[in-house]
């Protein structure tokens, strides 16, 4: 309070000051005309009204008249006016000065309130682009009250919900802001603002409904901020609901086009081993007069159809572990050669009569991977491109470096995939349209691949034209301690 006393005490005396030394300047070393002498006392006049406001300038714009009817209006020295005239000219003097003052200060005022409108609305830009980030309903809730006081750098924030019966609030509880003072708000639906206690309440919104208040305490914000903070919030929380809705409408739609797919998969694949097996069984029970080579036969069968039904169970079971994260890698240093050689041994039997061409540079550096992971990406490329090739038709294994990543890729010459299915082949139990029911497998293969390429920190990717054949390619990535 003292410090506040003192600085207005010397905007007085320095303006004081000012009309002194303009009048010395003109009535001792420059002597001029008393209208140069007016119209710079009316000049220093603006200056200090637009810099220290009305009150300052009101008291100069009376010194000035008292200074400029002493020093420049006859008799000199006196304030006695002789001349009638100059009674007009004073008068004239006080009535500019004072109005210029006015004006100064007016618009000085106006430019001040264009600033702060300004700023609250950088903020409330800045507020609305914080809300858009979040699209969980509690998460928003939780963040509001905290984004506030970073935004409009005020004290404190509480956001009360008149539904749940609960405040969400920036920090420690603060008596200014206690329950009671916010349902008051919610139920009087009008903004408060106790600028004498830096205090200000607004209801939030959702259209003529109002569903919570909002406390601000440490600032008072305008009535429009607060209005538009608490349009800002209701909108926010009404998307994030929104948004929650969309998803678990869309996990629900997500699962139950799983639950179709993996039906699909038991009813044409995994039943099929099942049958055959059944069929064998029951052809060795009812027929005991089947002859060694008859015999023999059927449980052969039974054997495929077994190990058949064991990988499908197998692959299944797999992705369950890998989307779990529960595969712990055994990462090391091997060549690409290692996997392509490795993988091709285990895809012997089926790749009889295939020719696999194989085109990797003899320079291209180490990888750090787990060997079996890897190969198994590999061997359901490999098998893939068999299944879905035709007969006679090559396929080739091409590697090359990608910066920290060595790519690899495996081409078929086979029908290709259409675009719209490109983006939903790496899903788990997907199988194309045209092949789904003419080549076995349960749509595992790719999946299982993608999971293992993501958890070395590659990935997978696809290139396919139809009637051209595909290209699937994964990179893994370089080890740099090799």
């Amino acid at each position: 309070m003292c410090a506040s006393f003192l600085v207005s005490t010397s905007r007085f005396l320095i303006a004081l000051a000012i009309v002194l030394g303009i009048a010395f300047f003109y009535h001792k070393v420059l002597p001029v005309n008393p209208t140069t002498v007016a119209l710079t006392l009316l000049l220093a006049i603006l200056v200090v009204s637009t810099v220290w406001g009305i009150a300052v300038s009101l008291f100069m714009s009376v010194a000035a008249m008292l200074t400029f009817n002493y020093y420049f209006l006859p008799p000199i020295g006196s304030f006695t006016i002789a001349d009638p005239q100059n009674w007009v000219a004073l008068f004239a003097f006080l009535v500019v000065s004072v109005l210029a003052s006015h004006l100064s200060t007016h618009a000085r005022q106006q430019a001040h309130d264009a600033s702060a409108r300004r700023r609250e609305i950088e903020r409330l830009y800045s507020f609305s682009r914080g809300l858009l980030e979040s699209g969980n309903v509690i998460q928003l809730l939780n963040r509001i009250p905290a984004q506030i006081v970073e935004t409009f750098e005020v004290g404190a924030a509480a956001l009360f919900l008149a539904d749940k019966h609960k405040v969400y609030r920036s920090g420690p509880v603060i008596s200014q802001l206690d329950l009671e003072s916010l349902k008051t708000v919610v139920a009087r639906e009008e903004p408060v603002i106790d600028a004498a206690a830096s205090l200000c309440f607004v209801p939030v919104r959702m259209g003529v409904r109002a569903i919570g208040s909002l406390g601000i305490s440490g600032s008072t914000l305008s009535r429009q901020t607060l209005e538009a903070l608490g349009t800002l919030i209701a909108i926010a929380m009404e998307r994030a609901r929104t948004i929650e809705q969309l998803g678990q409408t869309e996990a629900s739609r997500e699962g139950e086009r799983l639950r179709t797919a993996l039906l699909d998969a038991v009813t044409h694949d995994l039943r099929t081993p099942l049958t055959a097996i059944k069929a064998s069984v029951t052809n060795l029970i009812s027929n005991p007069g089947l002859n060694d080579s008859q015999k023999q036969e059927l449980l052969v069968i039974i054997n495929e159809e077994s190990d058949r039904l064991n990988r499908l169970v197998g692959e299944a079971a797999e992705m369950a572990h890998l989307d779990a994260g529960e595969v712990e890698l055994c990462l090391e240093p091997h060549s690409i050669g290692e996997v392509i050689d490795a993988a091709l041994k285990k895809c012997k039997a089926v790749l009889t009569h295939r020719t696999v061409q194989i085109h990797v540079p003899e320079n291209l550096p180490h990888v750090r991977v787990d060997l079996a992971r890897a190969k198994e990406v590999l061997v359901h490329l490999l098998e893939n491109a068999n299944q879905y090739s035709s007969a006679g038709e090559p396929i080739t294994i091409s590697a090359q470096t990608n910066g920290d990543f060595v790519t690899t890729s495996v081409a078929d010459r086979g029908a290709g995939i259409d675009d719209p299915e490109q983006s939903l082949i790496f899903e788990k139990f997907y199988r194309g349209q045209d092949q789904r029911y003419s080549v076995q497998g349960t749509g595992m293969g790719l999946p299982i691949a993608k999971a293992i390429v993501q958890a070395h920190g590659g990935s997978i990717s696809l290139t396919s034209q139809r009637g051209h054949g595909s290209v699937f390619s994964f990179t893994l990535p370089v080890d740099r301690s090799h």
